[in-house]
């Protein structure tokens, strides 16, 4: 089944259930109010709105109305806990090669991950406020989870089971804030304003065999002021799948139900045709543009986003429809109220 969260003026908005042609929508009142309801009761709830997704489906649903995307908040807009990994190797290969620095081993064998901001997400057509240009605004597309209980010291295997929603993030990151944060040995911390999500969260069975042991075999796409710059595949070359992420989480506490987990910026390696490198599928995020420009000629040449920049990430199926609906922002500035 699809879920979104409509706009409703709370801080945790209105509950419905969207079409899984993201046509039409019918708010779940009167099985749950919220997304965080039925991630703490997921086992009683979710086969009603599974039953009500399939009433939808098959327009029979006697107060559907059409899913606008503009009327979304993130379809959990604010999480208990937001973990975000680098689960693309080639990315960290890259930026690593960019700086002339060695991809320390035990990169290989466990992830990265940080926690970000939980309390503030932005829907997924919200402008993407930030306070100055010179910061380095960059986007990053990611494929993230939302899980139930996971107990600590979960096996890979047992955490997938615990995961109930995926959907498509915007991990916005502010790239000329990174370098003093991390030389204190701490961060990410204002590098990383508020992330956005997809439209709708989207159970695991609505993929097929797309989806498999835990990663999501689909392309991911990036189109930035109007062009493509990335349709990166998602699973194939996903180092560490998101049973591994969410049990790298799991060694030493719980996951609760409500906690979100990101993959990281979906990363493709180059192909070599005569000895000469080419990245066909494009990138997620800028900062690996520039990392292969840097690689190639030197020095970067693609400069970060800027005010009325736009950004639209978005993931279609097998059958060429879209599974969660778009993440289409655009870059603005902060406008500070006169009292």
């Amino acid at each position: 089944m699809k879920l979104a969260t409509y706009k409703d003026g709370s801080r945790d908005g209105q509950l419905v259930v969207v079409s899984r042609d993201l046509s039409t929508a019918h708010y779940a009142t009167g099985i749950a109010d919220r997304m965080q309801q039925v991630l703490d009761d997921w086992g009683f709830l979710s086969p009603q709105l599974q039953d009500l997704h399939e009433t939808l489906n098959n327009g029979k649903a006697r107060h559907a109305f059409p899913f606008d995307p503009a009327q979304c908040m993130a379809p959990l807009p604010r999480a208990y806990q937001w973990a975000d990994g680098s689960a693309y190797i080639n990315h960290v290969e890259l930026v690593r090669l960019a700086r002339n620095s060695e991809v320390p081993a035990n990169y290989y064998t466990e992830p990265l991950m940080y926690q970000g901001g939980s309390d503030d997400f932005i829907g997924p057509t919200d402008d993407v406020i930030v306070p100055s240009e010179e910061y380095g605004i960059d986007f990053e597309a990611e494929v993230a989870v939302v899980t139930g209980d996971v107990p600590m010291t979960a096996t890979p295997e047992q955490a997938v089971e615990g995961i109930r929603l995926v959907m498509l993030a915007n991990d916005v990151s502010l790239r000329n804030l990174i370098p003093d944060e991390l030389a204190k040995s701490f961060g990410f911390f204002q590098s990383k304003p508020a992330t956005a999500f997809s439209p709708v969260a989207v159970t695991l069975d609505e993929f097929g065999d797309a989806w498999d042991m835990g990663r999501l075999h689909l392309t991911i796409q990036s189109i930035w002021n109007g062009r493509t710059v990335g349709m990166c595949d998602a699973g194939k070359e996903m180092t560490f799948h998101f049973g591994q992420l969410i049990a790298h989480i799991c060694k030493t506490r719980n996951v609760r139900a409500g906690s979100i987990v990101g993959s990281g910026t979906v990363s493709n390696r180059a192909t070599e045709t005569n000895g000469k490198k080419e990245w066909t599928k494009g990138y997620s995020c800028i900062a690996e543009k520039r990392a292969i420009e840097t690689i190639l000629d030197g020095k970067p040449s693609t400069a970060y986003m800027k005010f009325g920049d736009t950004i639209k990430i978005e993931m279609k199926g097998k059958d060429g429809q879209s599974v969660f609906g778009a993440i289409d922002q655009k870059i603005a500035p902060l406008v500070v109220k006169k009292r």
